[in-house]
């Protein structure tokens, strides 16, 4: 396979970034590239789905992350694997021996491992220059679904199904492949329902997710549901107002340093430094706009606020206030920013995933939630967004009262512009058509 045929069978058949925002994955193939990262880090805590498909699918794995390196011509190919992840590590273990430029990296149980700075620091010892992406420093990172997608769709499969694990309060924690545009509720369910009176629901990792309801659609990029009590500190830090951290920053920052002290991009030389941006904003002083351009570097990790603060502030929901305003505003991030040197404090100021866990109250629900591949998961409708990814929507290719089959194309790319194709991800008869999703009915 030559690297314009791999382009187009991954854009064809809708493979997009996994665990993040949706980056289209034929857009990250880039010849520049002498290594590829596979992100198994999965640093967010509760969250168990990436191990577990490396563990089940190494081989397979492996097998396409060759095929990946040769063709566009990356000489390293590197597993990015925490060592705790004992079955993973077996799994790849056994073999990685057949492929000979694939080697494992075992990584630390630290938040935020999987961030992709920290990442490509830690296996490569590189650093791109802030706001710059991997390429420049001839790396590619992907995760681990991303490339078990790819493989299927080398066995003509395109993506109609997501892994999601289910955990927090609910019977039985399990991690699904599930199609497509179901529901969180139809989610829930199939993990025995809900054991708390007044649930929230958080989608994706308790740092970085976001809340949502059981009518909440799974996507491509959708890795987890957490079922949390509504009066879960996490819940409550994530409901707060902007207006009354600001309020709060004001009247207590002591400016300890603690938020950058424990910041992993400060630590590794970015230009971020939350504790001056708190000045900012305690003493309104905007500006001094320095801390809070730089702001724009931060990854959004959530240390500062749910583990480095000790009054409890939100250093990250208010940058991510300001990022908002200054994007709104057409803010670019500065270039040709330098990089401080490494800080020497840097692995004696990693927060070790137990203790985060345990510092946001939940190792009660820290449970083994097993991969189940069994079902047949066949809910009587999906909502098939057509934005699931970065980049231009797809266009709708059916029309309403038509007959579609699972794996048939329902949205397409629109030509010149970074998208992918939508698939259905069941048999059925299409039931509405909006600007904002399909509706396929079973």
């Amino acid at each position: 396979m030559n690297f314009d045929e791999l382009v187009a069978l991954i854009k064809q058949n809708g493979i997009v970034g996994a665990g993040g925002a949706g980056f289209p994955t034929y857009a990250k193939l880039d010849k520049r590239a002498d290594t590829i990262i596979l992100n198994c880090a999965e640093c967010e805590p509760l969250l168990k789905l990436h191990r577990q498909i490396l563990e089940r699918y190494a081989y397979e794995i492996l097998s396409t992350l060759d095929l990946i390196a040769k063709t566009i011509g990356a000489k390293d190919v590197i597993i990015g694997v925490k060592g705790s992840y004992t079955g993973a590590v077996d799994a790849v273990e056994q073999y990685i021996g057949s492929f000979e430029n694939i080697r494992i990296q075992k990584l630390r149980e630290i938040y935020p491992a999987g961030d992709e700075i920290v990442l490509i620091y830690q296996t490569t010892g590189r650093r791109p220059n802030p706001g710059a992406l991997p390429i420049s420093v001839g790396v590619t990172v992907f995760n681990v679904e991303t490339i078990y997608n790819v493989y299927r769709a080398l066995n003509g499969e395109p993506v109609t199904h997501k892994f999601v694990t289910v955990a927090g309060e609910v019977k039985n924690p399990v991690t699904l492949r599930v199609p497509v545009g179901m529901t969180v509720k139809e989610l829930v369910d199939l993990a025995g329902g809900v054991t708390t009176k007044e649930p929230a629901y958080l989608l994706g990792g308790p740092m970085m997710g976001r809340f949502g309801s059981p009518l909440s659609l799974v996507t491509k990029t959708f890795n987890a549901v957490i079922v949390l009590p509504k009066d879960h500190p996490v819940v409550q830090r994530k409901n707060t107002k902007t207006s009354i951290d600001m309020k709060r920053a004001m009247a207590a920052c002591c400016q300890c340093n603690y938020c950058t002290d424990l910041c992993p991009r400060h630590l590794l030389g970015y230009p971020i430094t939350p504790h001056e941006f708190m000045r900012v904003v305690s003493h309104n002083t905007p500006s001094d706009t320095k801390p809070i351009i730089d702001g724009l570097f931060c990854s959004g990790c959530g240390l500062c606020e749910a583990f480095s603060c000790g009054q409890g502030l939100s250093p990250r929901m208010l940058l991510d206030a300001f990022k908002g305003q200054l994007r709104a505003a057409g803010v670019q991030p500065p270039k040709d920013i330098p990089l401080r040197d490494v800080s020497p404090a840097v692995d004696f100021r990693s927060v070790p995933v137990k203790r985060l866990t345990a510092r946001l109250g939940l190792t009660q629900y820290n449970k083994t939630a097993p991969l189940d591949e069994e079902r047949d998961i066949l809910p009587k409708s999906v909502k098939i967004q057509l934005s699931q990814h970065i980049g231009a929507p797809a266009v709708p290719c059916v029309k309403k009262g038509d007959s579609v089959l699972e794996g048939q194309v329902i949205a397409c790319a629109p030509d010149g512009k970074l998208s992918v194709n939508i698939h259905s991800s069941l048999d059925g008869r299409v039931k509405e058509i909006t600007d904002k999703f399909i509706m396929i009915e079973r």
